[in-house]
């Protein structure tokens, strides 16, 4: 867990000690603590470097460096102004008791706090300094102790492990305990010496058997005690240790007598022969059959139209094409057999590679010459090869270093996309092995071609019945009708060749309606005598290298979706992507080294097949075996196929994937999405497939930065009245930060932040400052909160410099609050420049700072008001005087110069008005603990000083030093304390994590666990030297005997302060958590 979620320190989150951190870490909300060795040495709160101030020094406009690179930035150490801040609020805090003599000077109250006027600390820090809410505590002594489970007792070091139940096994198969049911085994010990047997399942009991002291497991067999005697049923959570085969039979020397035994037919047992040799073949062959047919027909589809046909020097390679993809799909349905987690695997050659072949072998055609041939053919076959052996390298890469998640980055409809391509492709393709073009062109003379009468029905039959398969499929669900189909296309045309006398086979393969038959004498292994290295041209290779790399990513995305969506259909729960793409890598790899080309675990045969009956490794080997003995008959059958069968199921397919890409998902992709799919089709289609697929890439980075833009940087918005720090202030303060709170302004940010984004944030600035909003409701300060931002570009950072010139103009000061100015993103932010040039810009470690911040820059425009009322005014007098409103309204009125001053000034006269200038009279001669009660006690509650007068007696004056703790969490509540000097604070251990709350002079401590007589919910430590007025249970308990009408008021008093504290506590929780 990075960081909590409502901005507190997980206490998950361990650190040996602060000192270790060496560099400042990018985690929200986290800071360096005062004995960190990251801190600034004193009085090196430095201005950036010169040098990016300088008018030469320029940033790149299009390119983003990171400003955590550069050493030019000057450290800034914003925990420095986090204490600094905690100081004023302390030293505002003494402005509350108007008889205090060594409060500092009033230019104090007119100072601005900046980054650069903070002064510099020459004096010590103690360890104890108060750090914000949300601070991260990472001294160990605060942290809360993580209890380790007990060290497990060393394993015993057998050459052979025991593969025995596991403990759990035992357990339940022994529940309930024999001690409660049974004799205890001693007991059994002595009446039978012999070895308990191994536990395993035997047949269950009838149900009617069945109790409440049943077993989960239920009866014990007696089986031997040996390793090889138990089967994988014996270990239900799969905990037993694995042991492979010749360890536990005695090594290599086992296994080679194994292998003697088998090959000795004396040890053969014949119902095992029988069951292994017959009976499962013959079981099998059903599926085997079916995946024969489906490896033909796709032999046919794809293998045939490998080389481009079209092209006159790749015209007779069609029965070369043939034997490359069956020794492609027998590489990988061999592979896949032995060492897929899929029993019932079906291997076959990648058919998206189609395209791209085409594309390599018109590219080559180009560079090598027609004139050429044989080298055009070698350079075009060897560089086939090369591209399998690099998509298999590809493969098994990803699954050495179990990267198959990252295809989940890529979006789906670019891959729907794609396919759609392959469709149109093969409609294409279809147009050009029906009607024997050399190659299908979108212009006017493809079309005069394919209109002529003796090229017409060449595709317009197969074009016909494709349109018929199609629409039957949808109606007839059958497996067996797509091949019964097809078979049956051949039959009627050799039907009709034999039964009208004028139809001659021969004329008709000269007509373009057969196949054109290989050279007599061909064999199945032709294609490797196309290999001609001292031909190839290796310049030509290269300049495929594109090709072959979008191929490579095309392939790429089929396994890592295809894969899983199988194990779900199949139930295999135990899906090991990475080594299916280990397999992946070994069988393109393998088929590429031997001439071939490349091979995947297809989907749809795979099902089709283990639906059929084959799901299991004997069935996929027998299916390589048959097709390698069609292989090797193939070539002579070339001769005797139609057209048209080809044609036929080319243009199925490729009408399958254009519905599948454009017709299908219409209604489930965005218009946007679906515009994107159209364009790759189009582009892939008409124009190049490689540069649809890239063309497919920009517009998925396009639209994802246009999404991402769509969703708002901004998470949340509060103002200071209703979110306030955690600083617990005395009532009149308190009054007076709820009068003008809605001055300040909290923007909290979230996610990456680039240039989509910051546009919608400085909109929402704008709104903010425009003259209507500002009218009214004027700011003064804007925290930007950046807790949950992750990261920020350069367009992004030089948007915050923009925002910061804008509210600038307006007078209003910009806090970034929640990353640290020496963290990764605040030395980005820097590196443009913001807090560097003028208008200064502060850095907050986290909201409670920033918060906190604004409220003390606040109330140092409340005290000013009263210094110059104070010196307006002649100097008290003895007697209690009445104030003169009237006067005092003159004496600040030529102040209210703006709607934000004005605003200050009204909230300032109601609250000097209503409590300052009464205390100040009244209340100032008044003694202690007395004059601390009326403070704190004077808005909640209507009692005079002569009320209060009765509880004096019951405090007692108490001094703490620095460090020292008052109570601890947990501890039974003994005393109420009233703070007359210095500073506490209170640490809460929350699920969440650690929340620091700091109590300033004036104000109370402790009181609801102390009357609610419970214990103590938070630690108290005295941050500097503290002069307490504290009531103990001793007092507490005389003051309810003597002065019950007091002891209640102060019951009430407690409640109304617990609710004050509890709705602020949670505001700030929310807002920060939010």
């Amino acid at each position: 867990m990075a960081s909590s979620p409502f901005g507190f320190p997980s206490w998950r989150r361990r650190s040996s000690s602060v000192t270790s951190q060496t560099d400042p870490v990018d985690v929200p909300g986290q800071i360096l603590t005062p004995n960190s060795n990251s801190r600034l040495a004193p009085g090196d709160l430095r201005q950036l470097s010169s040098s990016l101030n300088s008018h030469s020094y320029r940033e790149p406009t299009r390119s983003f460096v990171p400003g955590s690179v550069r050493d030019h930035l000057s450290p800034v150490d914003s925990a420095s102004f986090a204490r600094s801040v905690r100081e004023d609020t302390a030293e505002l805090a003494s402005y509350v008791l108007s008889d205090k003599k060594d409060r500092r000077s009033t230019s104090f109250l007119n100072r601005i706090s900046s980054p650069s006027s903070h002064p510099s600390r020459d004096h010590s820090i103690s360890q104890h300094e108060l750090l914000s809410a949300g601070d991260l505590q990472t001294p160990s002594a605060e942290t809360i102790d993580e209890i380790s489970e007990p060290s497990s007792p060393p394993a015993k070091t057998d050459d052979t492990p025991d593969p025995g139940p596991s403990a759990l096994t035992s357990m339940l198969r022994r529940s309930p305990p024999q001690s409660l049911h049974e004799p205890s085994l001693a007991e059994n010990n002595v009446h039978n010496t012999q070895p308990l047997p191994t536990m395993g399942f035997s047949e269950a009991r009838n149900d009617d058997e069945a109790s409440e002291t049943t077993p989960l497991l239920r009866a014990i067999s007696r089986r031997p005690e040996s390793p090889s005697s138990l089967t994988e049923v014996d270990d239900l959570e799969c905990q037993k240790p694995k042991v492979a085969p010749w360890r536990s039979s005695g090594g290599f020397r086992g296994t080679f007598r194994s292998i003697t035994d088998m090959a000795n037919p004396k040890t053969w047992d014949r119902k095992v022969v029988w069951q292994r040799a017959v009976v499962d073949p013959v079981h099998c062959l059903p599926a085997v059959i079916v995946g024969l047919l489906l490896n033909i027909l796709d032999a046919l589809s794809y293998g045939m139209i490998l080389f481009p046909l079209g092209n006159p020097i790749f015209s007779n390679l069609g029965p070369a094409g043939i034997s490359i993809f069956y020794v492609s799909t027998i590489i990988s349905q061999l592979t896949f057999s032995f060492g897929s987690l899929f029993r019932g695997g079906v291997g076959s050659e990648l058919i998206e590679v189609v395209p791209f072949f085409h594309n390599m072998a018109a590219t080559i055609t180009v560079i090598v010459g027609e004139d050429k041939p044989d080298a055009v053919i070698a350079t075009t076959i060897t560089s086939f090869a090369i591209s399998s052996m690099l998509t298999g390298l590809v493969f098994y890469l990803m699954g050495k270093f179990r990267l198959g998640y990252i295809v989940g980055f890529i979006p789906r409809h670019i891959l729907i996309g794609c396919i759609g391509g392959v469709g149109w492709f093969l409609i294409a393709t279809g147009f050009e092995v029906s009607a024997r073009l050399e190659e299908f062109r979108y212009d006017l003379d493809t079309g005069r071609r394919l209109i002529q009468l003796n090229t017409l029905p060449l595709w317009l039959i197969p074009l016909a019945l494709a349109i018929i398969l199609f629409g039957l499929q949808r109606k007839i669900t059958s497996k067996y009708f797509l091949p019964i189909y097809i078979l049956c296309v051949p039959v009627v045309f050799y039907f009709f060749v034999f039964s009208i006398d004028s139809l001659d086979p021969e004329n008709l393969r000269h007509a373009g309606w057969i196949f054109e038959a290989p050279e007599a004498g061909q064999p199945w292994w032709y294609f490797w005598t196309l290999y001609k290295f001292n031909l190839v041209d290796w310049g030509a290779v290269l300049q495929t290298v594109g090709a072959m790399f979008a191929l490579t990513f095309f392939s790429v995305l089929h396994v890592p979706i295809n894969v899983p969506a199988l194990a779900q259909i199949s139930g295999e729960d135990h899906l090991d992507l990475d080594h299916e793409l280990k397999l992946h890598g070994y069988s393109n790899f393998l088929s590429g080294l031997v001439g071939s080309i490349q091979n995947y675990l297809v989907f749809a045969n795979t099902l089709f097949f283990m639906r059929s009956g084959g799901d299991s490794r004997l069935a996929g080997i027998l299916l390589a075996a048959l097709t390698f003995g069609v292989m090797t008959i193939g070539p002579v059958i070339i001769g005797y196929i139609p057209v048209m069968v080809v044609g036929t199921l080319i243009f199925v397919l490729g009408f399958e994937l254009l519905l599948d890409a454009l017709i299908s998902p219409r209604r489930k992709l965005k218009l946007l999405e679906y515009l994107t799919i159209v364009v790759i089709v189009l582009t892939m289609g008409i124009y190049d497939f490689v540069v649809g697929i890239f063309v497919g890439i920009i517009l998925a980075f396009v639209s994802a930065i246009f999404h991402a833009s769509q969703v708002s940087a901004i998470r949340a918005t509060y103002t200071g009245d209703q979110v306030g720090s955690m600083v617990r202030r005395n009532p009149s303060q308190h009054h007076y930060l709820q009068e003008v709170g809605s001055q300040t302004y909290v923007i909290k940010l979230s996610g990456f932040l680039f240039f989509g984004t910051i546009v919608g944030v400085e909109e929402k600035i704008r709104s903010l400052i425009s003259d209507d909003v500002f009218r009214g409701h004027p700011i003064k300060y804007l925290i930007l909160d950046l807790w949950h931002v992750t990261g920020i570009d350069y367009s992004a950072a030089e948007g915050f410099k923009t925002i910061n010139r804008l509210l600038n103009g307006r007078g209003i000061h910009l806090l970034i609050s929640g990353k640290d100015a020496e963290s990764r993103i605040g030395r980005d932010l820097r590196a443009v420049g913001l807090g560097a040039d003028p208008p200064d810009v502060m850095f907050m470690p986290d909201l409670n700072s920033a918060l906190e911040s604004c409220e003390n820059e606040q109330l140092k425009t409340f005290y000013a008001r009263q210094e110059a009322l104070r010196i307006s005014r002649p100097a008290p007098s003895s007697n209690l005087d009445v104030p003169n409103k009237g006067q005092f309204s003159q004496s600040i009125e030529f102040l209210s110069q703006s709607p934000r001053r004005d605003h200050l000034d009204r909230a300032a006269k109601n609250v000097l008005d209503q409590h300052e200038m009464r205390r100040a009279t009244r209340w100032q001669n008044i003694s202690e603990p007395l004059r601390l009660m009326l403070q704190v006690f004077y808005d909640l509650s209507d009692k005079n000083e002569d009320f209060w007068f009765r509880a004096k007696p019951y405090f007692i004056r108490k001094e703490y030093a620095s460090g020292t703790v008052l109570y601890h969490r947990g501890e039974l509540a003994n005393g109420f304390y009233l703070l007359e000097r210095g500073e506490l604070r209170a640490d809460y251990e929350t699920p969440q994590g650690r929340l620091s709350e700091p109590i300033v002079q004036g104000t109370t401590c402790g009181e609801l666990p102390f009357f609610s007589e419970t214990n103590r919910t938070a630690t108290v430590i005295a941050v500097k030297d503290c002069i307490t007025w504290v009531m103990d249970t001793e007092n507490w308990e005389r003051l309810q005997r003597e002065e019950n009408e007091v002891a209640q008021e102060l019951l009430r008093i407690s409640l109304k302060l617990t609710s004050e504290r509890m709705n602020a506590m949670t505001k700030y929780i929310s807002a920060v958590g939010n």
